[in-house]
């Protein structure tokens, strides 16, 4: 792939505006859309990694396969890393993100808006059907919900997201995070940046080229 000016210029300004304090867990995720509409959402708003926990057995390899056929374009940009390990998944998460907040609507739960996401956060989100396990719940450091208005008080886990990394967003942005106060050394985006022209080489891109997690990978 030739790489114009115009193209080295676009992906220098988005290396600029990646966040290195935040990410987020999706646990048993289903519906291969919801994944590949959670990654456009998080490069939207600057995420360059997530964490995806199967626990289930019939969430199987082929499946992800399947979720990153869905968003072949957004896979250049946010590595996936795969655990069916637990307490693996939890480890690898808290070594560059320190609080993790469980997407759940439980009594003692926090409104999303009172959440201070300018620091470095894991934000966690359960499956369709279930929500967040309470394995994963008891792991995290505590609940948030998005206020509602409506008699419905769910979200599609996809809107869920968005929602929520969204209200990160405006809070860093007030800060300048996007900008001149980014908090990523230069270091971290020189190394991103170089990952990220490597990745143009790559022709009829589908393969999986994220880091591979020694704790637990999916096999």
């Amino acid at each position: 792939m030739n790489l114009t000016p115009e193209r080295l210029a676009r992906i220098t300004e988005v290396t600029k505006r990646r966040q290195i304090g935040l990410t987020i867990i999706l646990e048993n995720v289903h519906d291969t859309h919801n994944i590949g509409a959670v990654m456009r959402s998080c490069d939207a708003v600057g995420i360059h990694e997530i964490y995806v926990l199967y626990t289930e057995e019939h969430l199987t390899e082929e499946r992800l396969t399947l979720g990153k056929r869905t968003s072949a374009g957004t896979r250049k940009w946010v590595d996936i890393h795969y655990f069916r390990d637990r307490q693996a998944c939890f480890e690898a998460v808290r070594k560059t993100y320190p609080s993790v907040r469980c997407a759940m609507l439980s009594p003692d739960a926090t409104s999303l808006y009172d959440l201070d996401l300018t620091q470095s956060t894991a934000l966690l989100f359960g499956n369709e059907r279930d929500g967040v396990s309470s394995e994963s719940s008891a792991m995290a450091d505590g609940d948030f919900y998005i206020p509602m208005a409506g008699m419905v008080q769910s979200l599609n886990i996809s809107v869920a997201c968005a929602v929520s990394l969204f209200e990160a967003y405006r809070q860093r942005d007030a800060l300048g995070y996007y900008q001149e106060n980014n908090p990523a050394p230069p270091e971290f985006q020189s190394n991103l940046l170089e990952s990220y022209l490597s990745r143009q080489d790559i022709s009829n891109y589908g393969k999986d080229i994220s880091p591979k997690d020694d704790e637990s990978p999916l096999k």
